[in-house]
């Protein structure tokens, strides 16, 4: 119960957290966006109108006299734009016609060459010459803009524009209550600022932190960033550029206020929280104290039936999911009693049946499968070779030790193989493949078999100074279970069999020896060596006999 209600509110924190977050993250970013892009357009536009307002100034030709008209213009554009400090006119070649200024002389025909000056220069590929920003006095920042005419009589005007008048544009700029934009150039120097000071001290260590905050939205692609502002507060900032001057506007507020509403929600989701946790913690107590008592029964119960009393069972009576838990333990204990009971009748099946032979009885749960019927099948015989000498020669003890082991070593082959042990005798052995269970290419699969038995008893055959024959055929038998209520083996029986002991007999150490039908069905996948035909008891003619060679293929 109590992880059932602070599980779920736990997520739900968490993922509103999470999801919240992101999602306020997205808006600010494009609400910074749009501001740092509003102020960069305004900021632009405040340069052009200056630019515009130069034109004016280059629209006829110079005469070779003092123009009155264009000095009246030089004073109205003065009055006009407050931000122009000073303008210089120049003719064609780069001579000063005309200076005027708020702070100097002006002059007249003053014939300075200013064939050289970057303005003029600059102005010659551009009809707009923007300069770099310059601070007079290690104070105000100025730039210089020119402006050429729409043919070269016209001369070139070349203005000194204070940039203090852009505070007008940025302290304007309000994000939520606190936020603010400022303005750095290329250089990174601050051009402008709400607190203007920051702007009139010029002191870069200053305003290193605008600088490094810039610097961390441009290694994010133009994305929000966070960081620390001059006054050392975490700050959310967007910046939007001014090509045409190369300078940088940027938005910044407070993270504290940026993500105050998702700290409010949080908060009230936290007091959920506790509330939920508080009401899950006082059920979660008064269930527990209701359910000891069942609990203990059933682990007493189930503790009974791990030790084997397959037969006990749980009495309890609650009406709840706890009599519905004992009576699945008491459907538990009847099915594990079952189970007892199939294996213990596998385990004496085994004692009278192949293993493979009883779990398809266990299986199935048929005893029809054993019984008798006809079907194509391989034979395999398998015997020791100097058995007889050497059990005559060496101690019971010994002899039982290598028949231990060889049949340990035959029945694993066997048991890999899915083949059906039949019996052992002595130092014999009889498999079939194909009956009970089915398999494919009973023929290539009982070759396969042969070979690894051989290898399998190789060393401990050499040991001794033993051999291994191995003899098999392939054809119709009968087979079934045969025996009596006390005893019951499962075999075949036919001429099939009597010709897979045959060729065993017949075979030498660690030969294989096959009939002709098995050979006909592993022809071309298995090199054969035919042999001579020979004549074997129980049969009337020679029989043809076939030795499986060392190279099987795949």
């Amino acid at each position: 119960m109590f992880a059932a209600v602070v599980v779920p509110l736990l997520a739900a924190v968490g993922s509103e957290a999470w999801f919240g977050h992101h999602d306020q993250r997205a808006r600010l970013n494009d609400l910074l966006d749009a501001e740092a892009r509003s102020a960069a357009a305004k900021i632009q536009d405040f340069l052009d109108g200056i630019g515009d307002q130069l034109t004016w100034t280059v629209q006829l030709p110079w005469s070779e006299s003092a123009d009155e008209r264009r000095r009246l213009d030089a004073f109205r554009l003065l009055r006009q734009v407050p931000a122009v400090v000073s303008l210089t006119l120049v003719d064609a070649v780069g001579r000063e016609r005309l200076f005027v200024s708020r702070l100097g002389l002006n002059r007249s025909e003053g014939g300075a060459d200013h064939s050289a000056n970057p303005a003029v220069i600059g102005v010659k590929s551009s009809p707009i010459w923007f300069g770099p920003v310059t601070f007079h006095a290690g104070s105000e920042p100025f730039m210089t803009i020119a402006v050429a005419g729409n043919r070269a009589a016209v001369g070139i005007a070349v203005a000194e524009v204070n940039l203090k008048l852009i505070w007008d544009v940025i302290s304007a700029i309000r994000v939520g209550r606190t936020g603010e934009a400022f303005v750095l150039d290329q250089p990174g120097r601050l051009v402008a600022h709400p607190d203007i000071s920051l702007v009139l001290r010029a002191d870069e260590t200053a305003t290193l932190p605008l600088k490094t905050l810039r610097a961390g939205i441009v290694a994010q692609g133009g994305r929000a960033v966070t960081g620390r502002d001059v006054a050392g507060q975490t700050v959310l900032a967007a910046m939007a550029q001014i090509p045409r001057v190369d300078w940088s506007v940027v938005v910044k507020q407070p993270v504290v206020e940026a993500f105050g509403p998702i700290y409010a929600t949080l908060w009230r989701t936290a007091a959920s929280l506790i509330g939920g946790a508080a009401l899950a913690a006082a059920l979660a107590y008064w269930l527990t104290r209701r359910m000891i008592g069942p609990i203990r029964l059933l682990e007493d119960g189930v503790a009974r039936i791990g030790a084997g009393h397959f037969n006990h069972r749980i009495d309890l009576a609650t009406g709840d999911e706890f009599e519905r838990l004992a009576t699945r333990f008491n459907e538990m204990a009847g099915e594990l009693a079952v189970s007892q009971e199939r294996s213990e009748r596998i385990i004496r099946l085994k004692r009278f049946l192949a293993p493979q032979v009883a779990e398809l009885v266990d299986r199935t749960s048929d005893d029809g499968v054993l019984d008798g019927r006809r079907i194509e099948v391989v034979v395999v015989f398998g015997d020791l070779r100097g058995f007889t000498a050497f059990s005559g020669r060496a101690e019971p003890e010994a002899v039982m030790g290598v028949l231990s082991d060889y049949y340990d070593a035959l029945d694993k082959v066997v048991s890999d193989y899915g083949a059906t042990l039949t019996h052992f005798s002595g130092d014999g052995m009889m498999v079939l493949l194909n009956a009970p269970v089915t398999c494919s290419d009973p023929a290539l699969r009982a070759i396969h078999m042969a070979r690894d038995m051989h290898a399998s008893v190789q060393a401990l055959l050499l040991d001794h100074g033993l051999g291994f024959g191995v003899g098999l055929a392939m054809g119709p038998a009968t087979v079934g279970r045969i025996g009596s209520g006390g005893r019951l083996d499962y075999t075949a029986i036919g001429s099939v069999v009597n010709l897979a002991s045959r060729l065993c007999a017949s075979a030498a150490d660690a030969e294989i020896l096959i009939d002709a039908v098995a050979a006909s069905a592993v022809s071309g996948r298995v090199r054969l060596v035919e042999r001579a035909a020979r004549m074997l008891k129980g049969f009337d003619r020679p029989v043809p006999v076939f030795a499986a060679s060392d190279d099987v293929s795949e």
